[in-house]
């Protein structure tokens, strides 16, 4: 029997009194979950009693109050000095006979357990509040790793007691309000199952940029994991669909260095190859592995999980070794939407890895060793090489953080999601190209990607409450661009996706002319070719670089507005705009109006371009059969006659994309007089159609939209154009064929939006800026209508 220890078989969650929210939690999963097939080590605690033994016995209890009496931690100085006595006496203490004697023989015990004798352990520090159970002191002590042998526990334990006193943690403790003498400390001793860890990492059970509940973020790097959280590695990332564990997006980190054990329970960093650099640390089976534990986990708790994992070198196997709740985007205000947008343009300096989506503006302070973070100003930018705990204090008065190294799950990452503050991780030459004292602006908004500009610019915030928002019958669908602000945007009240644009998924993370990635042997410039080898390195065939992009970027959107109707847009590119794409001069003609030219349907049909179409059929298939994302229907633009339809619909059919086949549908864009005329004939074609009203009042008027000298008489409220609209809603009414529009007009003119809903047609697809001002405004409308409100 044991009176100070207690093993991870004994524990469950209702023990974070006695043994911290850590501990518990390890317990917790080890009992329940392992049974599920959720690989965990096993491992021991102490208690939180022995730790006020240890504390009474010594007579430590007094001598901590004594020097911490009148602190102020506002004095950075004194905070070090006071910080560092009370840490060196309790290293100089001895740990009572009984206390030591237990934890000698639960190594012994956890060893047998496991059957290793001398096996290394990771020394865990888990805080508790005896009167607040419920206290989360997550980061704020430490962990050792890499420790084997009874003496090297013995101290590694009492350091983990003494860094309850380290700088950080009495900060925090300060500012929260708790008393520090009724804090106590367990300490875990954890089987390291990862010793020589081939990589390890962290996982969130939601999207840590934007709370969107059906992803699964993975991060990975070589080595063992502290890495990944000092910020000292730029991290593999994985997004993984929760319905499907179909990995949405994966992004390559630079993972230059990996911890590996030392001599003497020391670790150390060694540099990682070029060659492992370029692959990523983890496969996708492995991915999907964790996704599915990452499931588990987040069910048994009833909550989205922040958890840690390793793969051990040795047996070839995953382990969870560490779960909690996650705090920040679960504990968000969903009712509130806010949106950052810049006023003014300023001149790049650097870019990396976003951290939320606000911009902030300020001096630079650049802050390079933790002596220095007196100089720090309230409302300064922190602009540093990475940042670790003990940084806390001055990046809550910072106005945005920018840092070198580091991901998504880094320390500077983690503390900025916390503050509400802008940062930009990962950027590699942060400290080398900005000025200290200049004035920056940190813009996060655009998505994934975070940018540094020069100069302080104006920027707006918009924020709107969307609670018990009142929705209309017609259905409100959104018109998407970039797959990157798709999980943001999903949290706007909608029916689905109207209209997503291939163009922007091709412009920006595709960048290729696919005939120059079907036909590289024939790409003639150098300066191209060496672009698109730069582009696709690690593809071997060109073509599945733009397959497996394009079928990225689409998942990302279906899996963001699932099980909801998205409806994606084949490309329709002019020639001219296909010419700017890297290679596409050598495959494009020139035309003098490329708006009425090769474009849409005509494309995909002709034998100059079928092959380039196939590989768009070819990524939607994939997102529908292969990731089980089959809410995403395909859209044909600028079908000019039935027989194009025909050609194009029997393309399709060869590339996979039948209709009605795994409940495929297709749909066909109304932007043309002769579609609103052969409407019923269209109809046979096409289950559903989409109004087009910028190409339909173009064509309808004889205007192009390009001309600015005849812009005046583009007009969409012009009644030919509306008279069009009237006739194919009816149209689509009688045949039974689904309608929407996803021009732009409803959103720039409420007096359409309103016209629309007086049509009867079934749904109309905005611009996201737009989306709760038009709900609003047409529920009022259709209760002045007469129509049942939903």
């Amino acid at each position: 029997m044991y009176k100070h220890i207690k093993f991870f078989e004994e524990l469950s969650i209702t023990d974070v009194p006695s043994v911290g929210g850590k501990n518990a939690s390890l317990g917790e999963m080890y009992r329940n979950l392992a049974p599920k097939g959720v690989h965990l080590p096993n491992g021991a605690a102490t208690t939180s009693e022995s730790y006020n033994y240890f504390l009474e016995q010594t007579g430590l209890r007094q001598k901590i109050t004594d020097i911490l009496e009148g602190l102020d931690v506002k004095d950075v100085d004194e905070l070090r000095v006071r910080g560092a006595q009370i840490r060196k006496a309790i290293m100089k203490a001895e740990l009572p006979q009984d206390f030591q004697e237990e934890i000698r023989r639960a190594y012994r015990e956890l060893g047998e357990k496991c059957g290793n004798p001398n096996l290394v352990v990771a020394v865990r520090s888990s805080a508790t509040a005896e009167d607040l159970p419920n206290a989360s002191f997550a980061g704020q002590q430490d962990t050792y790793l890499n420790i084997s042998g009874e003496e090297n526990v013995l101290h590694a334990t009492k350091q983990c007691i003494a860094s309850l006193f380290n700088d950080r943690a009495i900060v925090y403790r300060d500012e929260n309000k708790f008393d520090h003498m009724k804090v106590a400390l367990s300490v875990g001793i954890q089987q390291m199952v990862a010793v020589r860890s081939e990589s390890a990492g962290i996982m969130f059970t939601i999207d840590t940029e934007s709370g969107f509940k059906n992803a699964v973020v993975i991060t990975s790097i070589y080595g063992i994991g502290e890495n990944i959280v000092q910020g000292r590695v730029s991290p593999d990332e994985f997004t993984v669909f929760k319905p499907t564990l179909a990995i949405l997006k994966k992004k390559l980190g630079t993972k230059k260095e990996k911890m590996v054990p030392g001599p003497n329970s020391t670790t150390k960093n060694i540099r990682v190859t070029h060659a492992d650099q370029d692959r990523y640390s983890i496969t996708d089976d492995q991915v999907r592995t964790l996704a599915q534990w990452g499931l588990e986990i987040e069910k048994h708790y009833g909550k989205p999980m922040d958890i840690e994992w390793a793969l051990d070198e040795d047996d070839g196997q995953l382990y969870i070794v560490q779960a909690r709740p996650e705090t920040v985007q679960s504990r968000s205000n969903r009712n509130v939407i806010e949106e950052y947008q810049l006023k003014e343009t300023g001149k790049q300096i650097t870019k990396g890895s976003s951290v939320g989506s606000k911009i902030g503006a300020g001096p630079a302070s650049k802050i390079m060793n933790l002596k220095d973070i007196a100089k720090f100003k309230e409302g300064d930018v922190l602009v540093t090489t990475m940042t670790d705990p003990d940084w806390v204090p001055i990046m809550k008065r910072a106005s945005a953080i920018v840092t070198d190294k580091g991901g998504r799950t880094c320390h500077a990452a983690i503390v900025s999601r916390e503050l509400g503050i802008p940062c930009v991780v990962g950027t590699g030459d942060a400290t080398e190209k900005i000025a200290s004292k200049s004035r920056i602006t940190v813009d996060c908004s655009p998505g994934d990607e975070g940018y540094v500009y020069d100069g302080q610019l104006a920027f707006d915030v918009n924020t709107t409450d969307i609670h018990d928002l009142k929705r209309p019958q017609t259905k409100i669908m959104m018109n998407i661009g970039s797959p990157d602000h798709a999980f943001h945007y999903s949290m706007i009240p909608n029916d689905g996706v109207g209209l997503a644009r291939e163009e922007f998924i091709i412009d920006s993370h595709i960048k290729i002319h696919p005939l120059a990635l079907l036909r590289f042997d024939e790409v003639k410039d150098r300066h191209v070719r060496a672009e698109i080898q730069d582009l696709t390195k690690g593809y071997d065939d060109k073509a599945e670089y733009f397959v497996d992009k394009l079928a990225e970027g689409v998942s990302i959107i279906g899996a963001a507005f699932y099980p909801n109707d998205v409806i994606i847009r084949f490309s329709d590119f002019k020639s001219n705009e296909y010419a700017n794409l890297i290679g596409g001069t050598q495959f494009e003609p020139e035309e003098n109006n490329p708006m009425i030219g090769w474009r849409g349907a005509s494309r995909y049909y002709s034998e100059d371009y079928k092959e380039a179409f196939a590989l768009e059929c070819r990524a939607i298939k994939k997102v529908r059969d292969e990731m089980g994302i089959t809410n995403i229907k395909a859209m044909v633009p600028f079908c000019r006659d039935l027989d194009e339809a025909r050609k194009v619909l029997h393309i399709m059919e060869e590339n996979g994309l039948k209709r009605g086949e795994n409940g495929f549908e297709a749909y066909v864009m109304i932007e043309i007089p002769s579609n609103v005329i052969l409407a019923e004939q269209f109809a046979e074609l096409f289950d559903g159609f989409s109004i087009g009203s910028n190409d339909l009042t173009q064509l309808t008027l004889g205007v192009d939209r390009d001309n600015h000298t005849v812009s005046h008489v583009y007009n969409e409220n012009n009644p030919a154009v509306l008279e069009l609209i009237k006739h194919v809603v009816a149209i689509a009414h009688k045949t039974g064929t689904k309608i929407g529009l996803c021009g732009q007009a409803p959103s720039d003119y409420p007096a359409f939006a309103r016209f629309l809903v007086e049509t009867g047609i079934d749904s109309i697809s905005l611009a996201p800026d737009t989306v709760v001002k038009t709900t609003m405004d047409l529920h009022d409308l259709e209760i002045s209508l007469g129509r049942s409100q939903q």
